[in-house]
């Protein structure tokens, strides 16, 4: 496999991480992992955050001793609007944009932005007693991004998660286990990522004082790349402050776990309920 591949094929799997884990919607942002809570029917939420992630790594290479370094960049903003078709039930539809770089011993060898694949998601929590809640959340995603600039997939892809939120006094808990089965349609697309992807995460949130609430999450998937056969995993901590009852802001930072995993990831968001 040449360089010029293997390069590229680490830049696709730094961005479809980074979309993954940014067109979803998820519990309370920065948080990954999403919890069984709804809006209520009738109830809408509209979120806007962004992610900012950091990669760099040395990338073996045959024609030279020290390999390549690779640099990449990416930064997503996307909106997300949700609504309670009932009180057990949400419908929810994310818009992203992208901005991504990648450079090659200091050379930028790419530099592309625009809107990503959109995501529409159904979730429904068909079990709640006790502080204790089962919720499913099926979704997919368009292909809506430009697949020749790494912005989509060119196919619908979809996906299903299963949740699940314990309360116990100040504290909350909540477990993802997810499955996506993703469409390609470039054929370099086919032959660089896996179609069939699994996700595991927890997270914890606890009011450290009125209004603030601190947030921590891990997790891991499997990778897309079909070159690795490690699993990138992360580490997240970060705060969600209410402004109002029905206003919130948050930030957080995620941290790579292993090589594979984006080094870094700066994330910030604000959510508003009507």
């Amino acid at each position: 496999m040449s360089r010029k591949y293997c390069i590229s094929i680490s830049c696709c799997c730094f961005f479809f991480t980074l979309f993954i884990l940014s067109a979803a919607s998820y519990a309370a942002h920065p948080l990954i992992t999403d919890d069984t809570g709804t809006q209520g029917k009738g109830n809408y939420q509209v979120e806007i955050n962004a992610e900012s992630g950091y990669d760099r790594e040395t990338e073996d290479a045959e024609d030279t001793e020290d390999g390549v370094t690779v640099k990449e960049t990416g930064l997503e903003a996307a909106g997300i609007l949700s609504y309670g078709i009932t009180d057990s039930i949400d419908i929810v539809f994310g818009v992203p944009y992208q901005w991504n770089k990648a450079w090659e011993d200091g050379d930028m060898t790419s530099d592309y932005d625009g809107i990503s694949d959109m995501s529409l998601e159904l979730k429904w929590r068909f079990y709640e007693a006790e502080g204790f809640g089962l919720a499913l959340k099926p979704g997919v995603t368009l292909p809506t991004g430009k697949e020749e600039k790494g912005l989509g997939n060119g196919r619908i892809s979809s996906g299903l998660t299963f949740i699940t939120t314990k309360e116990i006094g100040p504290w909350a808990f909540h477990l993802n286990l997810a499955y996506t089965h993703n469409g390609y349609k470039l054929e370099e697309d086919r032959d660089a990522n896996r179609k069939d992807i699994w996700h595991v995460s927890l997270a914890s949130e606890v009011e450290v004082v009125r209004d603030l609430t601190a947030v921590a999450n891990m997790g891991i998937e499997k990778n897309p790349d079909k070159t690795s056969h490690v699993d990138p995993a992360f580490v997240l901590g970060g705060f969600v402050y209410s402004i109002t009852d029905d206003l919130d802001i948050d930030f957080g930072y995620k941290a790579g776990l292993n090589k594979p995993e984006t080094d870094y990831s700066i994330l910030a968001g604000t959510a508003y309920r009507f």
